[in-house]
């Protein structure tokens, strides 16, 4: 089942510091060429029908990484935000951070708030960036701020997980996870509920428009059923279990 209105992607960016020891240059030379491999990404996504852009820039878990990295990577995403934010609403791509934001240094936070408000009213198409973020805190959080409602939907709590702002998410329709590893790391578990993974042997710094294509190809060429009758009449695994269709 494809969706028409275009799909919606995840990626791990994961091997940035792989990249960089192979190399014998410091971590954050990977972040950066990480950012450099973001580009490329951004660039080909549109032409793959790709809608919505999720990807996890870092983790809750990572901010106990040694100081100096997690300030080099924050100070390079406030970079970037600063030098895209114009090209991004050039583009019609409405840009939104998810995660928690009081922990955040208020130089990063003003450029996010900046770069947000400035595509806020973009609709071609949405660049999500997981930020100091948690799935199973986001949904601890959504599940706090529901309590006592007792006709809340799947639709309505979805909303409240997403943390995406105005307008309605998505689920994520293919997840990406870069270097090889097979692994889900707290990224977008509500939303990948349904989500075809993907698993790419290349380090993110090396990951482009052509790895991105692959994946988006090898994900049209499954067969999706969301746990429904699939043509032939059976039910997928059922049959297998019970030993009659």
């Amino acid at each position: 089942m494809v969706n028409e209105e275009g799909l919606h992607v995840a990626i791990i960016m994961d091997g940035n510091g792989r990249w960089a020891a192979n190399r014998g240059l410091p971590r954050t030379a990977g972040h950066r060429e990480g950012a450099k491999a973001l580009e490329r990404v951004l660039d080909a996504a549109p032409r793959l029908n790709i809608r919505v852009l999720t990807v996890f820039a870092l983790s809750s878990d990572n901010l106990h990484r040694p100081e100096a990295e997690v300030r080099a990577l924050l100070s390079l995403l406030k970079t970037r935000l600063q030098s895209e934010m114009q090209s991004f609403k050039a583009h019609g791509m409405r840009l939104s951070v998810i995660g928690r934001r009081d922990r955040l240094p208020r130089d990063v936070l003003r450029a996010i708030e900046e770069a947000e408000g400035l595509t806020a009213e973009c609709s071609d198409w949405r660049f999500r960036i997981a930020l100091d973020y948690s799935s199973r805190e986001a949904i601890l959080s959504a599940a706090r701020t529901c309590e006592g409602v007792p006709d809340l939907t799947q639709a309505a709590f979805s909303q409240l997980v997403s943390g995406c702002g105005r307008g309605e998410t998505p689920e994520v329709d293919l997840l990406i996870r870069a270097v090889g590893e097979q692994r889900l790391s707290d990224f977008l578990l509500w939303e990948s509920a349904y989500a075809e993974l993907y698993f790419s042997p290349i380090l993110w710094p090396d990951f482009d428009g052509q790895a991105l294509a692959v994946a988006v190809e090898d994900f049209h060429k499954r067969d999706r059923r969301f746990g429904r009758v699939d043509g032939a009449g059976g039910v997928d695994g059922m049959q297998s279990i019970t030993g009659r269709s």
